[in-house]
């Protein structure tokens, strides 16, 4: 019998994981990863697989899939795999992928290079919390090609994990999730190259918590796009990347019910970036707490009129109920790009915006400025009206430092760029994301059973499968019975909850498994049209002009970004 997440941990005499924010119910897988190994294991090497790196890991890895579909767990063993066609796994329903080796691109087609859809009851993982995909997109870039593929990509997926995972230097964007619903992301390192359209995490879901990521690019860290809701990013750490943001929007955007908390950005383009140019919708119920930046262009910038993207008709998307707090810490250069811009639509002014509990200083000069235009609530430049007009853009400017703004930095800050025409390392994970913030999960690798889980897969061989999970306990995360709008979010966790004993060994089956061809080709998701804006290359000293990418599409709405 499969239990739900609360069912489960009260099985246990467990306490589950409460999250008074924005969610609207439980995240995360029905049943753990070591029930679907238990019920059945299709390791990839049974398959077909070679850990060579050069031989093609897309049939094997949709084969293995093929028989683990229907509830078991799809296992890549630690070592160096090639993937030249992408792998389109579809229909599955209580599986999971154990992926502990390092996945390298070495095809060239676009499209996702792993794409998961229609998927329910799924978890992503690395037993080693050292699994990852090497995009290996300095050789493109090198070209000037800027269209290559994404790394993973998850749509329509339902009741979901992925965690401890490596991204690295994907063509194009690294993880996008698309119209997905109760999700869980966390325990990863994205690193891409630092050129616009390298996105780290997209989100256009509802019902996913995002937690104890680090980024480095120079394009979304971790953005939320439409159409979302209920949506909690939270100990976020953007190491040099373009930072975390909203958008962009275009028409009929929809997106309520989100919160970001406990980011950390460094040396970024920005803090939060909230971008529209013309649209229509809405985007409301917006909180906004606990940003500590150092090194970042801007910090808080909402723009309506954002110039990277071409107009979109319509009087503009309406803001509304947002709140921006305690935010701490120094901008590169105040007097050139001050700490707050909030610039609405003349057709569609903002309301109801409060900053408070904000400081934050100029590391160069001994100036900076907060500029507000068609834009309504408290705190520094914002008016204070029942009657939401537009008007046109007022500016303050201050010499002397607020009271408060000191904030701590990260001892893993990065002390350069990794460019776009060079190979870059794979990090490992880190185990702190925002400063003295305790991440909500352990790695993987640091549980006492993984090392028996990597001692027992090491043995691994074509003829039997060998797969030891330190056992994944659902997440369990719910929210609390009255979620106001735009609140603190909080989350109490009434007790760690410890693995259980790691699969034993298990005899995989060597029956030649249906065939199931990796597609090939344009791409495997549904794709936008070509995108009305084109992504820039924004630098901490200015944003020009970049490459051109296609639109997203999320559902029925396409999400410019």
């Amino acid at each position: 019998m499969l239990l739900d997440k609360r069912s489960f941990l009260s099985f246990l005499g467990l306490a589950p994981i409460f999250a008074a924010a924005q969610l609207s119910g439980s995240v995360g897988p029905l049943t753990s990863a070591s029930t679907k190994a238990a019920t059945k294991t299709c390791n990839v090497l049974d398959y077909g697989a070679v850990a060579d790196k050069s031989t093609d890991l897309g049939a094997p890895l949709a084969s293995a899939f093929a028989d683990c579909k229907s509830g078991g767990l799809v296992y890549v063993p630690s070592g160096d795999y090639a993937l030249s066609t992408w792998a389109r796994l579809s229909g599955g329903e209580a599986w999971a992928l154990q992926i502990d080796g390092i996945i390298y691109r070495t095809g060239t087609d676009s499209g996702n290079m792993i794409y998961i859809e229609h998927s329910s009851d799924f978890e992503l993982f690395s037993s080693t919390s050292e699994g990852a995909m090497q995009g290996l997109g300095y050789e493109l870039h090198a070209d000037d090609n800027w269209s290559g593929p994404r790394l993973l990509r998850l749509y329509e997926v339902t009741d979901f994990s992925v965690h401890d995972f490596i991204l690295v230097d994907s063509p194009s964007f690294h993880f996008s999730l698309d119209t997905c619903t109760n999700g869980e992301i966390y325990n990863m390192a994205i690193r891409g190259g630092n050129h616009g359209g390298l996105d780290g995490i997209d989100v256009w879901s509802n019902n996913i918590w995002v937690h104890d990521v680090e980024v480095t690019n120079k394009d979304e860290c971790v953005t939320v796009k439409s159409p979302s809701k209920n949506i909690l990013i939270e100990s976020i750490y953007c190491n040099w990347s373009g930072g975390c943001g909203m958008g962009s929007f275009g028409s009929d955007t929809n997106v309520s019910d989100i919160t970001y908390r406990n980011i950390y950005t460094w040396s970024s383009n920005n803090m939060m970036l909230i971008k529209s140019n013309g649209g229509s919708g809405f985007v409301e119920n917006v909180l906004l707490e606990n940003f500590i930046g150092h090194g970042n262009a801007y910090s808080l910038d909402i723009d309506s009129y954002w110039a990277s993207m071409s107009a979109v008709d319509g009087d503009g998307v309406q803001l509304s109920n947002i709140t921006v707090k305690n935010w701490k810490g120094t901008e590169a250069y105040g007097a050139e790009r001050g700490p707050i811009k909030v610039i609405c639509a003349d057709g569609a002014p903002c309301y109801d915006i409060t900053i408070e509990d904000f400081a934050m200083w100029t590391e160069e000069g001994d100036s900076q400025w907060y500029s507000c235009e068609s834009a309504y609530g408290s705190g520094f430049c914002l008016q204070d009206s029942d009657d939401h007009v537009s008007y046109s853009a007022t500016t303050s400017t201050v010499d002397s430092a607020p009271s408060g703004y000191s904030a701590t930095s990260m001892a893993a800050d990065l002390t350069t760029d990794f460019g776009s025409t060079v190979s870059i390392p794979i990090p490992t994970i880190p185990t702190s994301f925002y400063p003295g913030a305790t991440p909500y999960s352990a790695l993987m690798a640091d549980s006492a059973s993984t090392a028996a889980a990597s001692s027992l897969a090491s043995h691994a061989t074509v003829s039997s499968s060998v797969v030891s999970v330190a056992a994944s306990v659902p997440s369990a995360v719910a929210p609390s019975e009255s979620i106001p709008a735009a609140t603190s979010a909080v989350v109490t966790s009434a007790a760690a909850v410890a693995p259980s004993p790691a699969v034993g060994a298990q005899e995989g089956s060597t029956t030649s498994a249906p065939s199931f061809a990796a597609p090939s080709g344009a791409g495997n998701s549904p794709q936008g049209p070509s995108g009305a804006s084109g992504f820039g290359q924004k630098g901490q000293q200015g944003e020009q002009s970049g490459q051109g990418e296609q639109g997203e599409q999320g559902g029925q709405e396409v999400c410019y970004v």
